[in-house]
């Protein structure tokens, strides 16, 4: 088994997440679940950070759970779907949910294979880019099971209820172009992880705060009432107007292009 599960590093504000299971074609063993459990709430600690790229090792993005490996003990499994209250989210639910919660972007490079576990981690980031040779799944109905991994809070954003669950009821394998038409990926690239960069480079251009407020806002009022969206759009803009970014961003549109942002507030 590959000593390091994740691979992380940071580099000029970027944080590069790699899955590291290449002879398991990066699949989800318990260990795994918990370092990119562990690994989000370091990011979200270190306000150095201002966007996270995430993708998988040696070509492929990850094949979904390790049902042997799971499988052969019962308290692995008790360990992924434990939680205190119905509503919270358990080990394997925060694999995905995770990222969406994280005040910064969030882009994840699909490569090769992206089935089951793997599609649910992918929909946890706010953006998808796709090599042409990526193939997705949602592929938890072959094993007899329900896609629990949440990422259904980001589906049923991207796609309408019967496409939905005609892709979840026969966990069809996808191309990127079929991907694209249904949106479970943003943009395909013979160069994605180079995208990816450029992309996350160019969003780092605007507001750390900004980006915390418009990620909240967009993810929190997807499908929210409308006194909702207003009264959240309201209490982000008064936060924003508070803040020495927004004054920073300013001076970077009418003096100073060059002028550092400070690390965002810590209310997002």
């Amino acid at each position: 088994m590959e000593k390091e599960l994740i691979k992380f590093r940071v580099e000029h504000g970027i944080a590069h997440v790699c899955l590291n299971r290449p002879s398991k074609i990066n699949a989800l063993n318990v260990e795994m679940f918990t370092a990119i459990d562990a690994l989000i709430k370091q990011i979200r600690a270190d306000k150095q950070i201002n966007a996270v790229i995430l993708s998988g090792a040696e070509g492929n993005f990850c094949s979904g759970l390790d049902v042997k490996s799971v499988a052969s003990s019962p308290t692995s499994a008790l360990k992924l779907l434990f939680k205190w209250l119905p509503g919270n989210a358990n080990l394997a639910q925060r694999v995905s949910l995770g990222w969406q919660r994280l005040p910064i972007p969030v882009i994840a490079v699909l490569d090769g294979c992206c089935y089951g576990g793997g599609t649910q981690i992918a929909l946890g980031a706010d953006i998808r880019i796709a090599t042409p040779h990526c193939k997705l799944s949602i592929m938890e109905a072959k094993w007899g099971l329900v896609p629990d991994m949440a990422g259904l809070v980001a589906l049923r954003q991207i796609m309408p209820k019967d496409k939905a669950l005609m892709l979840t009821y026969t966990a069809d394998i996808l191309n990127a172009e079929q991907a694209l038409e249904l949106g479970l990926v943003t943009q395909i690239s013979d160069n994605a992880y180079e995208y990816a960069t450029a992309l996350a480079q160019k969003i780092m251009r605007t507001s750390p705060d900004a980006n915390a407020a418009i990620k909240r806002s967009i993810n929190q009022s997807w499908s929210a009432s409308v006194r909702s969206l207003l009264a959240r759009e309201s209490l982000s803009q008064i936060r924003l107007l508070l803040g020495k970014n927004r004054l920073i961003a300013a001076i970077r549109q009418t003096k100073n292009p060059h002028k550092a942002y400070r690390v965002r507030q810590s209310w997002w």
